[in-house]
């Protein structure tokens, strides 16, 4: 089979590398691509926002599956219109990625279809909300933007004065553009946080090992929100969790795509806090995590294509995952100044050190090649994957791999698989 991979950051490098893997792969290409995946893929230079220029070099090189990344292209529309060309994609259509591109979406989804999550209201005028928090009694509340922001649009806030600082940023200083023209105020749920994701073909679904991110920025989960600066997996669930996981939410989720007529091949994303009262959902994605895919895909035994080939011939209901009985720990390297004005083109030390080392995996997130040295280009610089026979020793496999590696102003937090 010849597969492209719309993408190209850490999640899409490590799709990359497992793909690769695979014994139904013929050839592997990559849209836009990245230094580090050219030398597994295929990278031809095309924009991911350049849909046609896809489509074209889909029906040149005879492309069987197209593995959409990124949420962004999903938004658009790039599923409807590569399959209206008679091309495959693995990636919901666009009415099925506003799961996650509209907050609002999701959550009037949820309601609608007796999901689990937490209370809210969705509000469309900066004073309105204003008003609404001055007059909100309870703390912590969380405000979400109601668009794409890049993992970084939900505040958790302490205090009135912190809700007001974000309906500020969000719908009158727009600091994520018209993903803040309105807002999703949410009651604020205790517990721990765990993502689950699941293979879906629209009409069944395929749960893959419970993975655990971090976000925040610093240590003791400090700092602002990030795209993600590690993860861990697997994390064990009590079995009647499990069950209500997929009974109340996976199976509630397929019952509602198919109630509505969403069309949904891909990988549904619910990221959950479990709560006193049973798991409950923060948010959707629509494609892998990241960087929980860097954490998950190191332990999958089974061949991740076959499983995708599956989704988009819909007959995932034959398919089963099988995991290697390790742990993994993910930790990302970023730039100095993320996540606000990350620091670029700084010299990366160290990599040859630890990227044949065993049950250490390397997935570059934003990095360039120049003159035979690997610079920094971006926030998130790299990922560095350790597994181990316990979660301790694949923790400390991480980071003695990253004591390896240096490049001016690198920053990670010291607490990735850790009592956080």
């Amino acid at each position: 089979m010849n597969v492209l991979i719309i993408g190209s950051g850490g999640r899409e490098h490590c799709l990359a590398w497992k793909i690769k893997q695979s014994p139904l792969l013929k050839t592997l290409h990559a849209i836009p691509g990245s230094p580090a995946m050219s030398q597994i893929a295929e990278c031809p230079g095309i924009s991911q926002s350049d849909f046609k220029a896809i489509a074209g070099y889909c029906l040149e090189k005879d492309i069987h599956i197209v593995l959409v990344g990124p949420e962004e292209p999903l938004a658009k529309g790039i599923g409807d219109f590569l399959s209206g060309k008679g091309i495959k994609v693995f990636g919901p259509s666009q009415r099925g990625a506003a799961m996650e591109a509209s907050k609002q979406f999701a959550k009037e989804f949820m309601q609608r279809n007796l999901i689990p999550t937490a209370d809210f209201e969705t509000l469309h005028d900066s004073e309105f909300a204003k008003e609404k928090i001055k007059n909100n009694k309870k703390y912590p509340v969380v405000i979400k933007a109601d668009g794409l922001a890049a993992g970084k649009g939900v505040r958790i806030c302490k205090s009135e004065a912190e809700a007001l600082e974000a309906v500020s940023d969000f719908m009158d200083k727009r600091i994520f553009g018209f993903s803040g023209s309105k807002i999703v105020m949410e009651e604020f749920l205790t517990g721990k946080e765990v993502s689950v994701m699941a293979f879906v073909d629209g009409n069944s679904f395929l749960l893959l090992p419970v993975s655990r991110d971090h976000k925040r920025l610093l240590d003791k989960d400090g700092g602002p929100n990030t795209g993600g600066m590690g993860a861990i997996c697997p994390v064990e669930l009590e079995s009647k969790t499990v069950k209500t996981i997929e009974k109340e939410i996976l199976s509630g989720f397929i019952e509602g795509i198919q109630r509505e007529a969403i069309s949904y091949c891909g990988i549904i994303y619910a990221g959950m806090m479990l709560t006193a009262g049973g798991p409950k959902v923060l948010e959707f994605n629509v494609r892998f995590g990241d960087p929980e895919t860097q954490a998950v895909l190191p332990l999958l035994k089974s061949d991740l294509l076959e499983i995708i080939k599956s989704c988009v011939e819909g007959r995932l209901n034959r398919q089963k995952i099988e995991t290697q009985k390790l742990f993994s720990t993910v930790v990302v390297l970023t730039s100095r100044g993320y996540p606000d004005n990350p620091e670029k083109g700084k010299e990366i030390s160290g990599l040859e050190y630890v990227q044949n080392s065993k049950n250490i995996f390397l997935f570059h997130a934003g990095t360039k090649r120049e003159n035979a040295k690997w610079l920094t280009s971006g926030g998130r610089i790299i990922n560095v994957a350790g597994l181990g026979s316990t979660a301790e020793e694949a923790r400390k496999r991480a980071y003695s791999a990253i004591s390896d590696i240096s490049f001016d102003g690198m920053h990670y937090r010291k607490d990735i698989g850790g009592n956080i």
